[in-house]
């Protein structure tokens, strides 16, 4: 492990979970989840973000540069500001006008979400083109990306997480279950009925979107699989080829790497990059 301040904070800000990786010579060493929450100050997620890597032995000192990803616009000055404050880092934040290896051809580029910039990037940067990127968080995000790594678009569906909360708030004699995948589709009480139509339902509509991306590309292609849930609903669609829970994390870690020779890691050493 570096000792020398060489290390690599990549930090994706989703709308249910934080998820944070720390990269050593582009080795993914360590990575913690974190409740995403408005209220919360920059003061108390630098207190969390600390704790985690002191468990882990690791530094705040041993890092050099920090890359920001947000889904959730009031949370990206909080996270800016941790970092200033608490590993001196100015951090790199994802935009449509970073380099990222990829062509966004979105007709309002700036309407891309920054995670699906970072899981098109890192898909492209490690499988090539054309390729799928399904990301199963929040919502159930579906990216395509050409042969020449032009960003196509894609589809965005509800996630599994909103999609069991509207049933439980909705309907009067429905309630939270666990998203766990029942033994057989015809459930035979209410809470496996409601766990098989949504998990079974999601692999559906899974396979679908891509059997129909496939059809408009004009050839199959790799369908990489990401995102929070990704274990488990993944392994249940034949369509999907590849499994690889921190392509988003690894994303960031790659477009750092196109964007840091022209920024400085310490405050005063450099503009910040427009958000």
């Amino acid at each position: 492990m570096s000792k020398n301040g060489k290390m690599l904070l990549a930090v994706d800000i989703g709308n249910s979970h934080i998820v944070v990786g720390a990269f050593d010579k582009k080795k993914l060493i360590g990575q913690w989840r974190i409740a995403t929450a408005l209220h919360k100050t920059s003061d108390e997620y630098g207190i969390a973000l600390t704790d985690f890597l002191h468990v882990a032995n690791i530094l705040p000192s041993q890092f050099s540069g920090a890359i920001l990803s947000s889904v959730v616009p009031p949370l990206t000055p909080v996270f800016s500001e941790m970092l200033e404050k608490y590993f001196s880092i100015m951090a790199i934040i994802v935009n449509p006008s970073l380099a990222t290896g990829i062509q966004i051809q979105y007709d309002r580029p700036f309407e891309v979400g920054a995670d699906r910039i970072v899981n098109a990037a890192a898909a492209y940067h490690l499988y090539g083109g054309p390729v799928i990127v399904v990301d199963f968080g929040t919502a159930t995000t579906f990216c395509a990306i050409s042969k020449t790594g032009a960003y196509l678009g894609g589809a965005i569906a509800p996630g599994l997480i909103i999609s069991a909360e509207a049933l439980a708030s909705r309907a009067a004699k429905l309630f939270r279950v666990e998203l766990v995948k029942p033994k057989t589709v015809i459930g035979k009480d209410t809470a496996t009925s409601m766990q098989s139509g949504m998990i079974f339902g999601h692999i559906g509509m899974v396979n679908e979107i891509v059997r129909r991306i496939h059809l408009e590309l004009g050839r199959k292609t790799e369908v990489v699989a990401t995102g929070g849930l990704c274990t488990l609903i993944a392994p249940e669609c034949k369509i999907i080829s590849k499994i690889r829970p921190t392509l988003t994390l690894e994303g960031l870690m790659i477009i750092f790497g196109m964007n840091a020779p022209a920024q400085s890691s310490k405050p005063g050493g450099g503009k910040r990059p427009s958000p």
